[in-house]
């Protein structure tokens, strides 16, 4: 995917146009740009504290860490692993299951689909938007849809027809029984209407942190994006970004940043600059977060002072 996508990009953009506009970027707005990406990541850790808040209260500040050693992660692992280096991080060294802590980042992908999709719908119909950009959300509306239905299928997985006979088939495998109970505990804060409330409030606060580091962006090289801009290039960048690609999302990136500046009117060039300069502020901020965290917290546990044997997380 990562190739395709660079491939095309290239066949659209004329590189040394892209490089003049880059080059006389403004240093200034590319750092408050930056610091809007570090708000962002506040915030997220500050969700992912709330989602698992009802199993256990971890401080902002370790799961802050364990957020960042997980970008690290997906900024040099493909398809996103990171997401999975991340659950191991915080089981590890919180003495949870794995299992539990992914399922609330399950919650928490669903969760931030769902407002992705809703800013970018909303975006759309504000900029009279049509064509194949309008057709992506629309296909991402109908994901996040499937999604959240998904999501309540498992939380509710107990109540429903036939659940019973299926608990007892899967009785007779005791380890699989036992990962699907933790998955389901960690899936469990969203049937929380104050838990899943809150974590929509964080994650509205951490998109608008996220496009107002693209307008920051635009003004670094001379394109002022007005808010309903700024929030479908977030927007579909950030859909376009959940496709299963090369590390750090290489290529699908900036393809989506292209594709939707075209469909706003913005120079294809242009377009291509504001993608690269915020994938690069947010691989640079995350990239720096994620190593400073592995420093200071180790890759192996200690398990005296976390209180906890290997045995305790799946």
């Amino acid at each position: 995917m990562s190739v395709v996508a660079i491939v095309l990009v290239f066949r659209s953009v004329d590189p040394r146009q892209a490089a003049d506009i880059i080059a006389r970027a403004s240093p200034g707005w590319l750092l408050v740009a930056a610091g809007f990406l570090a708000v962002d990541l506040v915030v997220r850790a500050a969700r992912w504290r709330a989602l698992l808040a009802p199993i256990r209260d971890v401080p902002l500040g370790a799961t802050l860490s364990y957020l960042l050693v997980g970008y690290l992660a997906n900024n040099v692992l493909p398809a996103r692993l990171g997401e999975l280096v991340r659950c191991h991080y915080m089981g590890d060294r919180q003495g949870l299951s794995r299992a539990t802590v992914l399922g609330t980042v399950v919650v928490e992908r669903v969760v931030d689909i769902a407002v992705v999709v809703a800013i970018a719908a909303v975006a759309i119909l504000v900029l009279s938007v049509r064509g194949t950009v309008a057709s992506a959300v629309l296909v991402g509306l109908a994901i996040g849809v499937l999604l959240a239905v998904a999501l309540a299928i498992g939380v509710a997985a107990h109540r429903l027809p036939g659940a019973e006979r299926l608990a007892r088939a899967v009785d007779r495998w005791p380890q699989v029984g036992a990962v699907t109970s933790r998955l389901r505990a960690g899936l469990a804060v969203a049937g929380r209407p104050r838990t899943l409330a809150l974590a929509l409030a964080l994650t509205g606060v951490a998109w608008a942190s996220t496009l107002l580091a693209f307008a920051a962006v635009g003004q670094a090289i001379g394109v002022q994006l007005t808010i309903g801009q700024a929030s479908l290039l977030a927007s579909g960048v950030a859909l376009a970004s959940a496709i299963p690609a090369g590390p750090a999302s290489l290529g699908t990136f900036e393809l989506a940043a292209v594709r939707i500046g075209q469909a706003l009117g913005v120079a294809t060039a242009s377009a291509f600059a504001i993608g690269l300069l915020v994938h690069g502020a947010i691989l640079v901020v995350t990239s720096a977060g994620g190593v400073a965290a592995l420093v200071r917290l180790g890759w192996r546990a200690d398990r005296a002072a976390a209180g906890t044997s290997p045995e305790v997380a799946d």
